[in-house]
């Protein structure tokens, strides 16, 4: 069951390539990522990688929910969570920026992280994204969870130096 549901979910993914084939090919025998076009089959939202981290945390709470995939850029320090294409959306925030059409993502294969790059949750296959309504209700959770905290952890640094 799990290696039909793997290469459903490379299918998936490399459908978004340009060349799928070659995009297959890139993961496995070459750098294992390739950029492949958003807008098409999903956007992506990128947020800092606190925020991105702790947002995803508070969507694993839903035992009945999965959520969709999310992507972890190690070095640039961002999350990015695939969500269904909307040209007309407007997310905004602090380090939000939202990635659609003419735009390009860069991608490891699903099954293994390639780099700096790696799947937190990595697609299914079923084509099931991040709900926008519920992702934004978790960014905004995590946003005022963050604020509380940021004060706390500035008297901690400030303590410490004396």
């Amino acid at each position: 069951m799990q290696s039909v549901m793997w290469k459903q979910a490379v299918e998936w993914l490399a459908a978004a390539a340009t060349d799928p084939q070659e995009c297959k090919r890139e993961w496995d025998y070459g750098t294992g990522t390739v950029l492949v076009e958003a807008g098409r089959y999903w956007d992506v939202l990128s947020v800092p990688d606190r925020l991105g981290l702790l947002a995803l945390d508070i969507l694993w709470r839903d035992p009945l929910k999965t959520p969709g995939p999310t992507l972890v850029d190690s070095a640039a320090r961002r999350v990015g969570f695939f969500l269904p294409p909307d040209p007309v959306s407007e997310w905004v925030g602090f380090g939000v920026r939202h990635v659609g059409r003419g735009s390009w993502v860069a991608v490891p294969p699903p099954y293994r992280p390639a780099g700096r790059l790696e799947w937190l949750v990595p697609p299914d296959g079923t084509g099931s994204l991040h709900a926008p309504g519920t992702l934004e209700s978790a960014l905004r959770e995590a946003t005022g969870t963050l604020a509380v905290l940021a004060p706390v952890s500035a008297e901690h640094v400030v303590a410490d130096r004396w």
